[in-house]
């Protein structure tokens, strides 16, 4: 399952989308708004797509994983719009049947996303605002 959406990320039913009886591990990533940068306030983060080819490099980066390691379920949920302080900007998720292998295809698709995929990440300050690549 991948999606691109305004709308909170629900992590509860991500989690059970994940479920699996073959599935001895599930790995998951969320990545949260937090309040600073670089010891920076942050106010909010607003997120800007190119919806269906942000959607199809989600699905090759998947993909990918899915040819790598075993993987039996994942779900890559991203938000955009404005967010607030403690909101989950991404979920990803793996199930597969050992930890290792989910680990690894986890990590893979949020480090990937974050360099390909066309999804642009703004943070608003209470003294300005700046778009961002990815932090070190």
């Amino acid at each position: 399952m991948i999606s691109l959406t305004s709308d909170p990320i629900d992590v509860a039913s991500a989690l059970t989308y994940l479920q699996s009886d073959q599935a001895g591990a599930l790995d998951l990533f969320l990545g949260v708004v937090r309040d600073n940068t670089q010891e920076r306030p942050v106010d909010r983060l607003e997120y800007e797509a190119y919806d269906r080819m942000a959607i199809s490099e989600m699905q090759k980066i998947a993909d990918e994983a899915h040819r790598r390691w075993p993987i039996l379920r994942y779900t890559i949920i991203h938000r955009k719009g404005v967010l607030a302080i403690g909101e989950t900007a991404i979920f990803i998720g793996v199930a597969t049947a050992h930890r290792a292998d989910a680990f690894d295809a986890c990590r893979f698709m949020i480090d990937t996303i974050k360099q390909t995929v066309p999804i642009w990440k703004k943070e608003v300050f209470t003294d300005g605002e700046v778009w961002v690549n990815a932090h070190p």
